[in-house]
Order: C-alpha cells, then sequence, then structure tokens
C-alpha cells in the first residue's frame, strides 16, 4: 500500500536524513529546563561548529527557529527577546537557535542572510519558511505557532517510539489485515489494524497503515464524482477534503496536496484550520521521507503566514 503513494527518492539524500534523523533520535528531546544557550535547551546559541547537531540534527526532533543576529543591531535586540520568550513559553516543541553572524560569517552566507534581524525555520533538515526584520510579538507568535501545528504538531518524539519504528518487527497479528488487504476488503483490513492498536497503541506498523487503509476507503467513499462535487461547492471544506482524498488514494499526490494547499489560500479561520490540519494529516499518510512532502510543506507555511 505504502508503495502506491511511493514516487523516485534520491538514495543518497534519504541516507543523510535518516542518519541525522538516527543522531536526533539518541539525543534528549529539547527541554525548556535546561540552561538558556546550553545545548539541547529551547534557546540554544549556534556556531558552525555545533549547526550539524543543534539545527540540522535536532529539526529532526521538532523545528528549529534560527534568529540571525548581530550585537550592533537594533531591532534585533527588539525581536531576540519575544523569541527566546516564545520558546521558553513552548517548552520544548520547537527550538530557537541563535546565531551571531558577525561571528559565523560562513553560516550567514550559506542561509543566504540580506539583513538582519532575519528568521528562518527548519524542519527535516530543509528550510520550510522564514522572514526578515523585527516584527510585533503577536505576528511572531502566530509565526511559531502555524509553524508547529504544520511541522510537529506539537508533538516530541521520543528515541524508543523512534527505535521501534526503525526496527518494525515482524508481528503475527498483521497477516489477517495484510490478507484482507490482499483480496480488497479495506473494512476488514481496518478492523484487524484498529484491533492490534487498542491492545498496542504505539505498534510500530498498525498506526500508520491504519492511517493509509482509512485513506483509501474515503477515497473509494468519495469516488470520482469527488473533484466535481467539489468544483461546484468551493465554500464546503468537507467537498474539498473528500476530493484531497480521491486524488491520493488514486496515486496523485502533487494534485492532492496543491488542491488543499489552494483552499488553505483562499479561506479563513476555522475553514482554512480544518484544511491545513487534512493536509498534514496526508503529510503524515505519505511519509516525509517522500520528496514531495518537504515542498509542500513549505508552500503551507507560505500560505498560512
Amino acid at each position: 500500500m505504502a508503495a502506491s503513494l511511493a514516487g523516485a527518492v534520491d538514495l543518497a539524500a534519504v541516507q543523510a536524513r535518516n542518519e541525522a534523523a538516527a543522531r536526533a533520535a539518541a539525543a534528549p528531546p529539547p527541554s525548556a529546563a535546561a540552561p538558556a544557550g546550553a545545548p539541547g535547551s529551547a534557546v540554544v546559541d549556534v556556531t558552525e561548529a555545533t549547526f550539524q547537531s543543534e539545527v540540522l540534527d535536532r529539526s529532526f526532533q521538532v523545528p528549529v527557529v534560527l534568529d540571525l543576529w548581530a550585537e550592533w543591531c537594533g531591532p534585533c535586540k527588539q525581536l531576540s527577546p519575544v523569541l527566546e520568550r516564545l520558546a521558553a513559553e513552548g517548552a520544548g516543541s520547537w527550538v530557537l537557535a541563535k546565531v551571531d553572524v558577525d561571528a559565523n560569517p560562513a553560516l550567514a552566507q550559506g542561509l543566504r542572510v540580506q539583513g538582519i534581524p532575519a528568521v528562518k525555520a527548519v524542519w527535516q533538515g530543509q528550510l520550510v519558511a522564514e522572514f526578515t526584520g523585527a516584527i510585533p510579538e503577536q505576528e511572531a507568535r502566530q509565526f511559531v505557532t502555524e509553524l508547529v501545528a504544520a511541522t510537529s504538531g506539537g508533538a516530541v518524539p521520543g528515541a524508543a517510539e523512534d527505535e521501534g519504528e526503525a526496527q518494525e518487527p515482524e508481528d503475527p497479528r498483521l497477516d489477517a489485515a495484510e490478507a484482507a488487504l490482499d483480496r480488497g476488503d479495506l473494512a476488514a483490513a481496518e478492523a484487524a489494524y484498529q484491533s492490534i492498536l487498542e491492545t498496542e497503541p504505539e505498534h510500530p506498523v498498525a498506526g500508520l497503515a491504519l492511517r493509509q487503509v482509512r485513506l483509501f476507503r474515503r477515497a473509494e467513499e468519495a469516488g470520482p464524482n469527488a473533484l466535481a462535487a467539489a468544483e461546484a461547492a468551493p465554500d464546503d471544506i468537507a467537498a474539498q477534503t473528500r476530493a484531497a482524498d480521491f486524488l491520493l488514494g488514486t496515486g496523485d499526490v502533487d494534485a492532492a496536496f496543491s488542491w488543499l494547499l489552494d483552499v488553505v489560500r483562499r479561506t479563513a479561520g476555522e475553514e482554512r484550520d480544518a484544511a491545513r490540519q487534512h493536509l498534514v494529516e496526508l503529510f503524515g499518510i505519505v511519509g516525509d521521507d517522500d520528496p514531495r512532502v518537504g515542498p509542500a510543506r513549505r508552500a503551507l507555511m507560505t500560505a498560512l503566514f
């Protein structure tokens, strides 16, 4: 089933990402209790030597917000304390990584900093959002809130869970679900995966498999008329999500993402949030290793902020 959603993959890039993710899994999650500036804290000072571990690797645990500043920069002194306060409030759901551009010119050049203060968000080793200049606290809060919602959802993954996912041990309980899939009985497959999760909520395979089966069931129920129905009712969010489900269920990943990104761009309030949540759910079904998910996440951040 997962193979039906897979596209061409850069194996070298996947290996590098897997190595970074493994290092992140072995490290403790960020903590607001750790002293500010220390490795593993919610606010950390970053240099060229620590950029890999504190930014790239850490971004496989939680989103990392880069604050690029300099001592002589007046607007930096206005924005930095706001970001530090928000990071402390975030309690480890995201990390603020502070970079002195004068002390780390190679980082500033590599990140293509044109002016400061510059803020750049990193998730899963990729830049996903940015802005330049000091902004009011309310806008900064909105930026980090939507960043966390569009990426990790606020959850801090633990090393034990990641190790379990990497091992994916054989489980005879999966046989019934796989047999149901082989004969095309999605309802029976859903019931089998659900039964496993009722006794083992953190099962390394059943959770994702259940989300995939439910996606295919929704796509099947939506039927080939889903796109026409959504076009006829552009304000009906349920119709829009059914159309995206149908597209993803038939293997058109890019179209599914684009469909909901368009809904996010043209809606507001609860409707936009519903579309965003559904799109993030589809990201989880496809998986971050798929090369189409990263660009779509960045597009979502651009649409939100």
